[in-house]
C-alpha cells in the first residue's frame, strides 16, 4: 500500500487528479458579459471539487456524480485583459463588456471576404484587441450537443475575420466605437438554413394551435433514421457521380476549348445576359435540354503596360458552377451560385496582345444565367493601373447536353427541424450575452404563412435556454430581391416581412431592422452590410441599454374621409409629393396602384378604383419595391405593411 500511494504521488496531475475539461467558449481570448451573472460550466471527475481564480477572487464547487458543474460569477465591471485559472488551467488574454450572438442564414453567413471589395480601405486599416470574435462550426445533430465543433476566439483584423460574419464584424466595430465597452461577437449561422432547424423538436410536436408544425415534426423523425439516411445519401452520391460522368464523358470541349490556341472563329456571338441563346442551345440530334455544360470564350486585348502583372478577374455570379480559365491555364473554380467569381492571375500569366478567357459553365438545374449588374473586370494588384473592362459579349458552344431528372437530389439533413439548434445552438448556453441578432427569413419565403408562429417559438425556446424572458432580439427584415415590378404582387417576401414586423410590434423585448432599400435585385447576398450594422445597432441601444433612438416608421391607423384615405405613422415622415409603391385593395377584391403624398404629419392616399366598405392598404408589397420613398425625419426607409382601414 505504502509502494502504490508512493507512485500516484509522482504521477502527472492530469492523471492524480483528473483535469477540468471546458466547453469550446471558454477559452483565452473569450469575452465576458458584463453587469451579468457568468455561468462557467464543464465537466470534471464524479465529486471533484473545482476552483475559479478571477480578479483576485477564488469561487468553489464540486461537480456532481455525472461530472458536470456550474460556477455562477458575480456581475461583473467591463475591462482587461485578465487571467482565469480553473483548477490546472490557465486563461488569458480575457475581456469582460458586451457579448452578443449574431444568427440566421447566409445574410449573417456572408463573410468579409464577400464584401472586401465594397469596404477595402477600412478593412485593410482596421484591427482591434478590444473586439474578439468566435465563430461556431457548421454542425448538425438528431441528439442535444453539450458542445461545438473545435474553434477559437480572436482578435478582430482582416485576416482573422476573412471568413467571419460581415454583419457580426461590423456590430463589434460600431458598438466599441460607440459604447468604449469591450466586444465579444458570437456567430452560429448556416446559409440556406429555414428557421426550423434553429428551433427545438418539443416545440414542433403535433399541437392544436397550428397544423403546419406537425408536418416538420413528421419529416424530422424521418430524418432521424440513420438507415434511411445512409440509404439515401449513398443513392445521391451514386447519381450524382454518375451524371457527373456521363457529362464530362460526352463534352467535346474538355480539354481542348481551354486552350489558348483553339480556334473559335466559328462560334456563336451571344450576350451573357441572353441566356436562351447560349444557355439551351442542342447538339443535333438531342433534344433541348438546358442542363449539362456550355462553353463561353472571350478574346482580350492587353498592352504593354499591363501585361505580365499580378491581377484579379472579376466576372460577376452566375448559375449554377464554372471552370475558369486564362490562356489555357485554369484559374479558378465556383461550386455554386451565389459566391462573386474572383479569380486570381497570377504574374506572368497575362500577355501583350490577344488574351483569351474561357470559361465551362454547368447548369445542374433551371438554366445557367449570369447574375446583372456585377462587376467584369480585370483589377490590377497595382492601383496605378487602370482596370480591363471585360465585355458582356462571348463567343459560345455547347459542351454536352443532360436530361432532366438525372442528377442526384440533396438530402438536406442539417435543414430539418431542431437539427442545427441541436447543434449549434444548445451548446452555446448559458453564455452569458446582452442580446441578439436574428437575421433569417428567405428559406422560408416558400411557406411565408408559418413564419410568425416559427418565430414567436425560436425566440420562446432561445429565452426559456438562456434563462432570460426578457433576452433582447433585433429581427433584421428580409432586404428587397429580385426583379422590381411596376404591377401589385402577392409576394411571398413582403408576407415574412409583414410577420417579421407583426412580432417586433408584439413583442416588447425585440426591435426590428428594416432593410428595404439596401438590397439588390440580381443577389439575394446584398454587400451594404455595413449600412445594415449601422441600422442595427440603433435597435440593440434601444432594447438593451434603454436608448431611446428612432427607428424606421410603422403604421399606425388609417381611416376613410371623403374618398380618400388617411394614414398615421408612428413618427413624423419627410414630406414628399409623390409617395411611391402604394396599393389600395379595391371592390374587386384585387390589389391597385393607388397614389400617395404627405406633409409630414399624415399621408393621404387617392385610390384608383371604388375601394368599398373594407378597404385594404399595402406598402412596399413586393419582393422588390425598388421605387420605395417613404422615410421617416431620420432618413430611414419606412417598413413595407399591410394595414386594414378602418
Amino acid at each position: 500500500m505504502k509502494r502504490l500511494l508512493f507512485l500516484l504521488a509522482f504521477l502527472p496531475i492530469g492523471i492524480a487528479n483528473a483535469a477540468v475539461k471546458l466547453p469550446q467558449l471558454f477559452q483565452s481570448g473569450m469575452v465576458l458579459q458584463r453587469n451579468q451573472l457568468v455561468p462557467i460550466w464543464g465537466t470534471a471527475d464524479a465529486n471533484e471539487t473545482v476552483k475559479i481564480t478571477f480578479r483576485g477572487k477564488n469561487y468553489t464547487t464540486t461537480a456532481g456524480a455525472d461530472g458536470k458543474w456550474r460556477i455562477d460569477l458575480p456581475k461583473q465591471k467591463h475591462g482587461g485583459p485578465f487571467e482565469m485559472k480553473i483548477n490546472d488551467i490557465t486563461l488569458t488574454d480575457i475581456l469582460v463588456g458586451d457579448v452578443w450572438i449574431v444568427s440566421g442564414q447566409s445574410n449573417i453567413d456572408t463573410n468579409i471576404e464577400r464584401i472586401y471589395p465594397r469596404y477595402k480601405k477600412d478593412l485593410d486599416a482596421y484591427t482591434s484587441d478590444q473586439i474578439h470574435v468566435f465563430q461556431v462550426q457548421t454542425d448538425f445533430s438528431v441528439d442535444r450537443l453539450s458542445d461545438v465543433r473545435p474553434t477559437s476566439w480572436m482578435h478582430v483584423n482582416k485576416e482573422n475575420c476573412w471568413k467571419f460574419s460581415a454583419v457580426g464584424y461590423f456590430l463589434g466595430q460600431l458598438m466599441l466605437k460607440r459604447t468604449g465597452i469591450p466586444q465579444g461577437i458570437i456567430q452560429s449561422s448556416k446559409g440556406g438554413s429555414p428557421i426550423q432547424s434553429w428551433i427545438d423538436i418539443d416545440s414542433l410536436k403535433p399541437n392544436t394551435q397550428h397544423p403546419s408544425p406537425n408536418t416538420y415534426y413528421s419529416k424530422y423523425l424521418l430524418y432521424t433514421d440513420k438507415d434511411y439516411i445512409a440509404a439515401q445519401s449513398k443513392a445521391n452520391a451514386i447519381a450524382s457521380n454518375l451524371w457527373t460522368k456521363v457529362m464530362d464523358e460526352t463534352d467535346p470541349g474538355l480539354n481542348v476549348f481551354s486552350k489558348a490556341d483553339y480556334d473559335d472563329s466559328s462560334w456563336k456571338k451571344v450576350n451573357q445576359y441572353n441566356n436562351r441563346e447560349w444557355a439551351m442551345t442542342p447538339i443535333e440530334g438531342s433534344r433541348p435540354s438546358t442542363l449539362g455544360s456550355f462553353w463561353l470564350r472571350q478574346h482580350i486585348k492587353i498592352d504593354a503596360a499591363h501585361a505580365g502583372k499580378p491581377a484579379t478577374l472579376h466576372m460577376g455570379t452566375l448559375h449554377d458552377m464554372d471552370y475558369t480559365y486564362l490562356n489555357g491555364q485554369h484559374i479558378g473554380t465556383t461550386y455554386y451560385q451565389y459566391p462573386p467569381r474572383r479569380y486570381k492571375i497570377p504574374a506572368g500569366l497575362l500577355k501583350e496582345g490577344d488574351n483569351v478567357i474561357s470559361v465551362r459553365v454547368i447548369c445542374k438545374s433551371g438554366m445557367a444565367f449570369f447574375y446583372k449588374k456585377k462587376p467584369h473586370q480585370i483589377e490590377f494588384d497595382d492601383e496605378t493601373l487602370s482596370p480591363v473592362e471585360i465585355s458582356y459579349e462571348w463567343l459560345t458552344k455547347r459542351g454536352s447536353v443532360m436530361l432532366d431528372g438525372a442528377l442526384g437530389g440533396k438530402l438536406d439533413t442539417e435543414n430539418q427541424a431542431s437539427m442545427l439548434y441541436d447543434g449549434m445552438l444548445h451548446p452555446l448556453a448559458p453564455y452569458a450575452c446582452s442580446g441578439i441578432v436574428w437575421y433569417q427569413g428567405e428559406s422560408n419565403t416558400g411557406t411565408p404563412d408559418d413564419y410568425g408562429i416559427l418565430l414567436k417559438k425560436l425566440t420562446g425556446n432561445w429565452r426559456t435556454l438562456w434563462n432570460r424572458p426578457d433576452l433582447p432580439f433585433n429581427i433584421v427584415q428580409l432586404a428587397n430581391h429580385m426583379e422590381p415590378s411596376d404591377q401589385p404582387q402577392n409576394s411571398s417576401w413582403a408576407k415574412v416581412r409583414e410577420l417579421q414586423r407583426e412580432f417586433t410590434d408584439n413583442d416588447p423585448y425585440s426591435t426590428l431592422t428594416v432593410n428595404i432599400d439596401l438590397g439588390e435585385a440580381s443577389d439575394i447576398h446584398p454587400l451594404s452590410k455595413r449600412e445594415l450594422t449601422e441600422r442595427i445597432v440603433l435597435g440593440l441601444e434601444n432594447s438593451v441599454f434603454g436608448k431611446k433612438n428612432v427607428l424606421s416608421a410603422e403604421p399606425k391607423e388609417a381611416h376613410v374621409d371623403g374618398g380618400k384615405i388617411i394614414l398615421t405613422m408612428d413618427q413624423p415622415l419627410e414630406p414628399c409629393d409623390n409617395l411611391m409603391e402604394f396599393e389600395v385593395k379595391g371592390e374587386d377584391g384585387k390589389f391597385h396602384n393607388a397614389q400617395a403624398s404627405t406633409d409630414g404629419k399624415t399621408v393621404v392616399i387617392t385610390p384608383a378604383t371604388s375601394i368599398g366598405s373594407l378597404p385594404v392598404i399595402r406598402f412596399a408589397w413586393k419582393d422588390n419595391p425598388e421605387k420605395h420613398n417613404m422615410k421617416g425625419k431620420n432618413g430611414l426607409p419606412a417598413s413595407p405593411f399591410q394595414l386594414e382601414v378602418k
